[in-house]
Order: structure tokens, then sequence, then C-alpha cells
């Protein structure tokens, strides 16, 4: 089984249409996949009704469930944000953490793990023991990522997520065709972050399954 909470079309920053992503991702026996294009206040009155269409891919191809991934987001306008999302019809809400990459917003990473609305805090970076232990708490699921470059604090987020009893997921963060993974490929990205056998099969294949299942087909 492999299952993607995570990735993006050309409604944001990625580079297919949700047709050609969805088919790509049947090809790698996907199950399902999220998409969860980029968005703000700004962009989601447009972004997420599209995204929404997608769903009916899943009569042909897999099971598509609609999302977006909250970026650059100021903390204090997180949560609002995260209403509205869901009102026009997000499922799967996802946040662009702190990655060390990227100057995002410090704060981000508390103000999502706060919220037990939000699924997933992706690529959290140097992410705090504190920080884990409210993600625990709250059930937001923290991201073990395959995105080149999100992915150099791997071995902390799970190191910190293991400490915490927090739930992890591994994600592509596709931007482009050649970012899905199948499910061997995830397993190793698992692997290499320090996660054991058992730990990898539960973040790459149960936890997943266990937050769309009432979607599957």
């Amino acid at each position: 089984m492999r299952i993607d909470l995570h990735t993006h079309t050309f409604f944001s920053d990625g580079e297919l249409i949700p047709s050609e992503l969805v088919r790509r991702a049947m090809f790698l026996e996907h199950n399902a996949i999220a998409i969860t294009d980029h968005v703000d206040i700004t962009n989601m009155d447009h972004v997420i009704p599209n995204i929404v269409k997608a769903v009916d891919l899943s009569t042909d191809y897999i099971t598509v469930i609609p999302g977006v991934e909250l970026t650059y987001v100021p903390p204090s306008k997180m949560d609002a944000a995260v209403k509205k999302a869901r009102k026009l019809g997000a499922e799967i809400i996802v946040v662009h953490g702190e990655t060390v990459t990227e100057p995002v917003t410090p704060g981000t990473n508390m103000a999502t793990v706060r919220n037990p609305e939000i699924d997933i805090l992706a690529h959290p970076g140097f992410i705090t023991m504190e920080e884990a232990e409210l993600a625990a708490s709250n059930d937001v699921i923290l991201e073990i990522t395959g995105r080149a470059g999100h992915n150099i604090t791997n071995g902390h987020v799970a190191k910190m997520a293991l400490a915490a009893k927090a739930k992890m997921v591994v994600n592509s963060d596709a931007h482009a065709p050649d970012n899905l993974m199948d499910e061997k490929t995830a397993i190793r990205v698992a692997l290499g972050a320090g996660l054991s056998e058992k730990e990898a099969d539960k973040a790459v294949n149960i936890t997943p399954y266990e937050m769309v299942k009432r979607f599957m087909k």
C-alpha cells in the first residue's frame, strides 16, 4: 500500500495537472493521494475548489483527497486560515513547517502543533521537544519528507517524534513527476531517518491509511 498525503500540481508550484499527477501515482501503485497545493489567505478561494474537482478522478484512478499546504501563513493568522480552508473543502490540512532551507516565520511550528484541526506539520526542521509533545497531544502528525533540502533534518524530526510518541508519515512533497515515491523508496527514506523497520512500516503504511480510510474506495 502507498498513500502520499503531500503533493503539488500547477495550481501552485507543481509541474503537473491533477489528472497526470494522479495517474502517475497510480502507475507507482499508490492507493490514495492527497493534492495539497500551496495556499494562504489570498489564493485559497481559487485553489481549493479546483482541487476539490479532482476528487472526480477517483472514479477512474485511485482515491483522490483534496487538501492544502498552508504556506508562509503568519502564525497569528494560522487558526483563521485553517477554518477557512476546511470550509472551502480541504480534507487534509498540511502546514509548511520551519524547514532549514527556507525563511519560514519562527513560531509556525508552534502555531501548528497547538491546533488539533491541522493534520500534518510538514518538514518541521529543528522541531523542539515541546513542539513534538504538543503534536502528540493534539494528534498533529509529523512529516518525514522525501523532498531534497527539506529532508536534511529528517533524522532530527524522527528522533523528536519517537521521544514524544508523536505519529509520523512519510510524504513525497512531490512537485515534479520524478518526486513521487513508490513504497520501497518511501521505506528507504524512513529507514534513512533512523526508524526501525517496524516504525518505518507504520509511518509509510499504517498511519497514512488510518488518516484516510474513510475516503478509500
